[in-house]
């Protein structure tokens, strides 16, 4: 038995049936050449069907993923781990198929109602979904697993060690079974609270916090230079502490942080949710970068921007302030080096600029913003990011867990929009099946009713939307509005 980390049991405490704590993703596939059936012409049921028992069949299980929580009076109160010795892998993975047509429309309404579900606490807090029937000689993967057990970014990592190169390689491995080796260097108790979620993006590890104030391991006159170093990176946020902890995310952006305005998506939300996702080709954001000397983070803020303005004007609702994002940046210089020592990740809030209505204006406000917000930050030493950071993530928080406060308070910043680099090498495989993209669904809050997170794969960013479902409607229109932001862009 082993006690849940704090971090780690924040997830659980804050988790209520209209706001559930677990990440996933859906992986698209295309089924290998040869592929039969002997019910469906286009290959997929016979395929599927097989791949769901082989992968269920004589599985060793990780540990982790046999892991469920406790909450006795025996345990005083506190959460602890249990080990399920008997852990049944056919409620765990399950295995699903669309109605006809098939199209990404039903395959996105599968997934809203799978990741809307919360998953069941007297078992391993994790399911997989083998989804076959998706038109065009296709399958897909949805898995979950609930942020307790893992961070975001870790189970990205997790699914994409499933993956390989090679097109002919069969028999391999699902999320669940893979070694203790794929969880190299993931701490315990996590101190990312993971880009894949959208929560602590970019927050630095605490393999990287321990780094930056020194190994503890060693001589003493190490261990006391790491720790003189901790003391001074915390008196070094100010004289007067926390106040001048708060004025510095202020200064991030002395306009825009904590002043976000009212929208639709700083409202309370219901348990039920929306996914949408599509794929842009890396190059019509390179030729936008080009063009205008951004970052491609930033090019895809400003498409974010466009869209979210579109979307907001068709429902009469977009305010006369610019909407704020908080956002993950990357710290690291042009040789591999993280600025400010060992951290080389951040979080800001970035002005969307939603109140322009050129757009390059609009980018030309982003790009200032964060240019802005990483100078500040690359000042900070590895420890005040870390805790910079968790203020500024923390400050989403009274609305989630007080009642009735969503909506009636000013949001820190209206939405969080996540950028996690993918894997390097494409296309990729799955027991011959290539890899089509890989969509993030993350997590929102009340007061926080959506999430855009994008990845990259294939020299393509895929985009993973998820909203409330009642409090965001027709979240798939912004699809076509992201498309069309992108459009305006390349016409600068």
């Amino acid at each position: 038995m082993t006690a849940v980390g704090p971090l780690d049991a924040m997830f659980l405490l804050g988790e209520t049936r209209e706001q559930a704590m677990h990440v996933g993703g859906l992986m698209l596939f295309e089924l290998p050449e040869g592929a039969r059936d002997q019910v469906f012409p286009d290959g997929t049921r016979d395929y599927v069907s097989r791949l769901y028992d082989e992968i269920v069949r004589d599985q060793t299980v990780n540990p982790l993923f046999t892991r469920r929580v406790r909450h006795r009076a025996l345990d005083l109160g506190y959460w602890s781990w249990d080990q399920d010795r008997d852990i049944d892998l056919e409620y765990h993975v399950r295995l699903s198929g669309l109605a006809r047509p098939g199209r990404y429309r039903e395959l996105f309404e599968l997934t809203s109602r799978l990741h809307g579900t919360l998953l069941d606490r007297h078992r391993p807090l994790w399911e997989m979904h083998l989804i076959e029937g998706v038109q065009g000689r296709r399958f897909a993967v949805y898995s979950k697993i609930h942020h307790s057990m893992i961070d975001g970014v870790t189970a990205l990592k997790w699914m994409q060690n499933t993956l390989t190169p090679d097109p002919t390689l069969a028999g391999m491995p699902a999320t669940y079974s893979l070694p203790d080796a794929g969880l190299a260097g993931k701490p315990e108790s996590p101190v990312d609270e993971s880009a894949a979620t959208g929560f602590g993006a970019g927050l630095p590890t605490a393999a990287e916090l321990f780094s930056a104030v020194g190994r503890l391991p060693g001589e003493a006159g190490k261990a006391v230079g790491g720790v003189g170093r901790l003391l001074a990176d915390v008196a070094g946020l100010s004289p007067v502490g926390l106040r001048s902890a708060l004025r510095v995310l202020q200064h991030e952006h002395s306009s825009v942080a904590f002043q976000a305005p009212q929208t639709v998506f700083n409202q309370p939300i219901t348990g039920a949710r929306r996914f949408a996702a599509q794929s842009w080709p890396m190059e019509r954001l390179e030729k936008v970068r080009a063009m205008t000397g951004a970052t491609l983070n930033d090019v895809m803020l400003a498409m974010c921007s466009g869209a979210l303005r579109n979307y907001l004007i068709d429902l009469r609702a977009l305010p006369e302030k610019g909407l704020t994002a908080m956002v993950p940046v990357s710290l690291r210089s042009a040789d591999g080096n993280g600025a400010g020592g060992g951290n080389s990740l951040a979080t800001l809030i970035a002005d969307l600029a939603t109140d322009e209505f050129d757009p390059e204006r609009r980018i030309r406000r982003i790009m200032e913003s964060t240019t802005y917000g990483k100078s500040v930050l690359s000042q900070l030493s590895p420890l005040q990011n870390l805790m910079i950071g968790a203020l500024g993530l923390g400050s989403a928080g009274p609305a989630a867990v007080i009642p009735g406060l969503a909506g009636r308070t000013t949001p820190p910043y209206n939405l969080v929009i996540s950028n996690i680099p993918g894997p390097s090498e494409s296309p990729l495989y799955w027991n011959r099946s290539r890899l089509l993209g890989t969509y993030p669904a993350s997590i929102v809050l009340n007061g926080q009713a959506l999430n855009i997170s994008v990845t990259s794969y294939d020299h393509q960013l895929h985009f993973g939307l998820v909203g409330c479902r009642r409090t965001v409607p027709h979240l798939q229109r912004l699809l076509a509005h992201l498309e069309t932001s992108l459009t305006d862009l390349e016409l600068l």
